[in-house]
């Protein structure tokens, strides 16, 4: 029987995958269109940036659902088809694998709306489109639920508890945090620290403790948080750092971070506790390549 993803991360140290939304655009997707749509529209656009991510050295994979909840389908008029597209993801991800050992991680974003009484979104309607989503996506097969960018507590739990529900074989729990004015710690925008957020996900239920992307999230500022997380909890850890700090070019944010540089920093994220080690805005499969081998070198020096 193969083991649980939070089982395996505990034997070695696993390298997740890179930059969606950005890949999506070089392949053609119009801004503001819906990239999750692109998994029935066009499957084989999005299998050929997951396969590079595989072949990249990526143990684990995040489906191109991110936005895949009711709530978010419906702004572009795809709702009914939230349970194709999911289950979709879920399959194209697998293919990207190849056969090969590796981990296909459902991806849950954020609802995109505010709940009550901050927002116009109630509990009932954030629970029954996380529930739903869920749902979709462990009946297309996923090894795991990662609910990613959280900001706030509120909208994190109902998700850890849809993942639990829907039957996730493992449920990661991943925030954005930012790097405050004077640069001397990371909170997420709704003020949630990591070592609150590491004690509420742990108490929720869910397999593993994550950070992805915010304003000034680099390798750096992601091994800080991941010893903030080791400190406060037991759980796995998994690091989704950006390709560095942005610059503004013709009114875009531009990540430019070389991938050596990006892995440079990866030495510090391990020593802090992270199992799993991938990256987010502006990240390349070259930046994926780039981390497994300080992965495998850090491998190897624990054999």
């Amino acid at each position: 029987m193969k083991k649980l993803l939070h089982e395996i991360v505990l034997e070695r140290r696993l390298v997740g995958d890179g930059a969606m939304g950005t890949q999506l655009m070089l392949a053609g997707l119009e801004s503001g269109s819906c990239g999750e749509a692109w998994n029935l529209k066009h499957p084989e656009r999005v299998l050929a940036i997951q396969r590079r991510y595989a072949e990249a050295g990526a143990d684990c994979i995040i489906t191109n659902t991110f936005g895949a909840s009711r709530i978010m389908l419906r702004r572009h008029g795809h709702e009914k088809d939230l349970a194709e597209i999911n289950r979709a993801g879920a399959r194209v991800t697998r293919e990207a694998l190849g056969g090969k050992p590796g981990f296909v991680l459902g991806d849950v974003g954020p609802l995109g709306a505010l709940l009550e009484p901050y927002g116009d979104l109630s509990e009932t309607d954030a629970r029954s489109a996380l529930e739903e989503q869920c749902a979709a996506l462990v009946a297309g097969g996923v090894d795991a639920i990662i609910i990613e960018t959280q900001t706030g507590l509120e909208e994190l739990g109902l998700a850890i508890d849809a993942a639990k529900a829907a039957g996730a074989p493992t449920v990661i729990a991943s925030l954005a945090y930012d790097l405050s004015l004077d640069g001397t710690f990371y909170v997420t925008m709704m003020g949630v620290k990591p070592e609150q957020a590491a004690e509420f996900i742990a108490d929720r239920g869910a397999n593993i403790v994550a950070l992805n992307c915010g304003t000034g999230m680099d390798m750096i500022g992601a091994a800080k948080v991941a010893r903030l997380y080791r400190e406060t909890c037991s759980l796995p850890i998994m690091v989704q750092p950006n390709a560095g700090l942005p610059v503004l070019e013709n009114l875009k944010a531009v990540y430019k971070q070389l991938p050596a540089d990006m892995a440079a920093g990866v030495p510090a994220a391990l020593a802090a506790g992270a199992n799993i080690i991938g990256s987010c805005c502006g990240s390349t499969p070259d930046h994926t390549r780039a981390i497994r081998a300080q992965v495998d070198q850090f491998n190897r020096s624990q054999s």
